[in-house]
This record gives structure tokens, C-alpha cells and sequence, in this order.
């Protein structure tokens, strides 16, 4: 009995380990995608909104932490348990992919299983907020849009996400202006001579990210592909919350099971009517009848 409960809590550390490599392998791949992209399209956000802005960030960061965390220690104590018991814990899950599946309900472990489900949400915020500037740089590449004159005004310090306000953190000077048509408030990322006007590319959603305008194609196509990428990763969480409705609903959940095998003489086992949903009701209501006779 020792020896199968010990077993049994080997197998359980092969799923958490799994589960909680999967959520740290996703967290570092989106914030390697972040990083890459251009930073300077956070030129145009202060205060509380740049603040939000990096709540994805510190959450997928704590995600890869703790991940790794839990995958060197529960490999730890698999390498340091019984040799038997690792092998026969070991050939028990070898079935199972070496991929967790976040779809699957219910999950093998809910602990690294929410923290995917967290890490997927913290991904689709983040395509959230580059979705104005992915839909201006696509504006630039296939050409949509209409010439406007850019007219720079001001100078400001645009930082690394979390690097801070110092003077000794990695910032660059932006140009901060306004276009002559429309009138919006733009950031230029880099610095350009104040008072002379150019002209630029009008963006289509001058929101938030939207308002770094486009310096060309060698800023516009790193900023559709990792678009693209954290698109996917929306795609992936809708999906992921299809299946678990699907797989959670009542109706599924209700299912009619599958008739029983046939015994040794080759007949199945009988079906009785009485003993249905309606036959039931049937009998109820006969004993009803009895009953006030």
C-alpha cells in the first residue's frame, strides 16, 4: 500500500511538472515577443494607463518564476525517490503527451491549470493593447491612409517597460506633436528638430498605442508579426473556453450512457421501459392511482 500511494504521488508530480513547464515555457516566449517588440510605443502613455499597461508584463514574469520554481523542485524529489517507484510512476504517464492540454476538464492539476488559464489572459491583454498600432502598421505596409504633416512640439523620455524614470534607466528622447488634419496628439519615436514640420503617414486609430506614428516598413513589420503571434494567443484562449463549456455543460454532462455489452451467451442485457425517465413517471403516477383507490 506504501509503495502504490508513493506511486500515486509520483504520478502526481509528473502532471504538476508538466502543467507548471508548459505555463513557464508560454510566459517566457510572450515576454521574448514583448521585448522584441519596438518599445518605443510606449511613448505615448502616463500615469495610470502605462501603469496598466505593464500588468500583463509583472503577470507573466511571476508566471515564469513560480514555474520554474515548481519544475526544479518536483524534479528534485522525482530523482531522489525510489528507483522502482520512479520507473513505475514513470510508465504510467508515458502515455500522456509531454504537452498539457488546457482544454481538458476536469484538469490533472488545477493549480498549474489556472495559472495557464492566467497566462493565456495576461497574453490576450497584451494583443489588446498593441491592437492600434498592429492595425496601423498594416495600414502602412499594404498603403492605406492619407499623407498628413506632422508638426513637432515637444521633447519627452520615452523608458523600458519597468525600467523606471532615472536618468540612468534605458530611455530614449521622443518628439511629441500633432497632425494637421486631424488634429490628434502623436508621438514621433525618435527626436527630430522642433518647429518643422514633415510630412507622415495619418494613422488609422490614433488611440493609445495608435498614437507613435509608423517611421516605415523596417518598425511596421516587427510590429505585425508579433501581433500575429499574440493574436494566435487569443485565438488559443477562445477556443480553450469553448471546449470547457462545451465539456461543462449540462446537456454533456447529462449524456445518455452507451448500452452494455452483450453477457456470455451472446444476449445483451434488456432494456426494461419502467426503468426510463418516462417509464419511471409512469410508475409513480399507477401507484397514485392505487393509493387513492
Amino acid at each position: 500500500m506504501s509503495e502504490s500511494s508513493e506511486v500515486a504521488r509520483l504520478v502526481r508530480l509528473h502532471h504538476r511538472r508538466r502543467g507548471w513547464a508548459w505555463v513557464a515555457t508560454g510566459s517566457a516566449i510572450g515576454l521574448a515577443v514583448y521585448a522584441g517588440i519596438d518599445v518605443n510605443l510606449l511613448g505615448s502613455l502616463t500615469g495610470i494607463t502605462e501603469t496598466v499597461s505593464l500588468v500583463p508584463v509583472f503577470l507573466l514574469v511571476a508566471l515564469l518564476v513560480v514555474g520554474l520554481v515548481v519544475v526544479v523542485v518536483d524534479t528534485s524529489h522525482l530523482h531522489s525517490a525510489d528507483g522502482a517507484v520512479r520507473v513505475s510512476a514513470k510508465s504510467s504517464v508515458l502515455h500522456y503527451p509531454l504537452y498539457a492540454h488546457a482544454h481538458r476538464w476536469p484538469p490533472r492539476h488545477p493549480a498549474s491549470w489556472v495559472a495557464g488559464l492566467f497566462m493565456l489572459v495576461a497574453m490576450t491583454c497584451i494583443t489588446a493593447f498593441y491592437l492600434p498600432s498592429q492595425v496601423n502598421s498594416w495600414a502602412y505596409v499594404v498603403g492605406a491612409g492619407h499623407r498628413d504633416t506632422f508638426h513637432p512640439v515637444s521633447y519627452s523620455q520615452n523608458c523600458s517597460p519597468g525600467a523606471g524614470r532615472m536618468p540612468t534607466s534605458n530611455c530614449i528622447i521622443v518628439t511629441e506633436g500633432y497632425l494637421s488634419g486631424s488634429g490628434a496628439q502623436v508621438t514621433w519615436t525618435t527626436q527630430v528638430p522642433l518647429n518643422r514640420p514633415f510630412s507622415v503617414r495619418d494613422p488609422l486609430w490614433a488611440w493609445g498605442t495608435g498614437r507613435n506614428l509608423t517611421m516605415g516598413e523596417s518598425s511596421a513589420i516587427p510590429t505585425i508579426i508579433a501581433g500575429l503571434f499574440f493574436d494566435g494567443v487569443a485565438l488559443l484562449l477562445l477556443y480553450v473556453l469553448v471546449v470547457l463549456m462545451r465539456e461543462t455543460s449540462p446537456r454533456r454532462r447529462w449524456r445518455v450512457p452507451a448500452p452494455a455489452p452483450a453477457g456470455p451467451g451472446g444476449v445483451g442485457p434488456t432494456h426494461h421501459p419502467d426503468h426510463g425517465h418516462h417509464g419511471g413517471g409512469a410508475r409513480r403516477r399507477a401507484r397514485r392511482r392505487r393509493g387513492r383507490r
